[in-house]
């Protein structure tokens, strides 16, 4: 059976959803899947906001699901009052997790549906403690259930003509603070203030590592070189957003290198 079709499959099985929609490839795969298998009224995509969500993030979810006709909104999530969330430890996402499926409960209650969240198979070889929690409150993974793999999301993605099919990974900005650093709205905001500016040099895939004073850039290795030719404008751009240091890794960027290996 073809990938689409097994995730027709699998949404079917859920007969009314609610999505949690973060903009990315795998929640726009799954929302629309929804939306498509379902039908609108059965479909709900949404999308949580709190400081750990960058604005420009929030901005593009509205228009990604303007633009494939979903029924869409937004919820607060209140991961920030959790002092377990604060502090920062691996086991962080669970706790964000949780907070966002507390959020999630009711709408899907009102809504008479399941919670859906957009894991790929990809996902389960990495250390993410969310997905236990959100299983633990009774999510579905549709996309694992239907054997889609990161690779197969974007085909499909592309298969379906989703604007997002090609969007790079845009992990919240939580996660650009090492473990054991105290997730603060200041913090998130430096992080979010850096990052856009540095977008605004043409870096459409840059993660900014908060160190306290000190901020270590990260672009893909192919970028290294652009990157160095305006190293004075980069350099400028992160200290407007309130660091004193500004360090380029040479190692070039990698998704949730601050996480620690599943099973350590």
């Amino acid at each position: 059976m073809r990938g689409l079709d097994r995730l027709r499959g699998a949404v079917g099985d859920l007969e009314r959803a609610v999505v949690a929609f973060s903009g990315g490839v795998d929640s726009s795969l799954l929302a629309w899947a929804a939306h498509d298998t379902l039908g609108r009224d059965a479909a709900l995509a949404v999308t949580a906001v709190s400081p750990s969500l960058a604005q420009g993030e929030r901005q593009e979810c509205a228009e990604t699901a303007a633009s494939l006709g979903l029924r869409w909104r937004e919820v607060v999530t209140h991961e920030m009052e959790l002092a377990a969330y604060r502090r920062n430890d691996p086991d962080r996402c669970y706790w964000c997790k949780d907070a966002l499926m507390e959020a999630l409960g009711p709408l899907a209650d009102e809504e008479r549906a399941v919670v859906a969240l957009g894991v790929n198979l990809d996902d389960l070889a990495e250390h993410r403690p969310g997905q236990r929690a959100a299983a633990e409150r009774g999510a579905r993974f549709p996309l694992v259930e239907a054997g889609l793999a990161k690779a197969d999301v974007r085909r499909l993605a592309r298969e379906v003509g989703l604007p997002t099919a090609d969007k790079p990974a845009q992990p919240c900005l939580a996660s650009r603070l090492p473990h054991g650093t105290e997730v603060s709205v200041g913090a998130l905001g430096q992080v979010e203030r850096a990052e856009a500016r540095l977008r605004a040099l043409g870096f459409g895939e840059v993660r900014v590592r908060h160190y306290g004073d000190l901020a270590r850039v990260e672009v893909p290795l192919g970028d290294l070189d652009r990157l160095l030719g305006v190293r004075g404008q980069a350099v400028d751009a992160v200290r407007a957003a309130g660091y004193r240091y500004v360090t380029l890794d040479l190692d070039g960027l990698r998704s949730g290198n601050l996480s620690p290996a599943p099973g350590a």
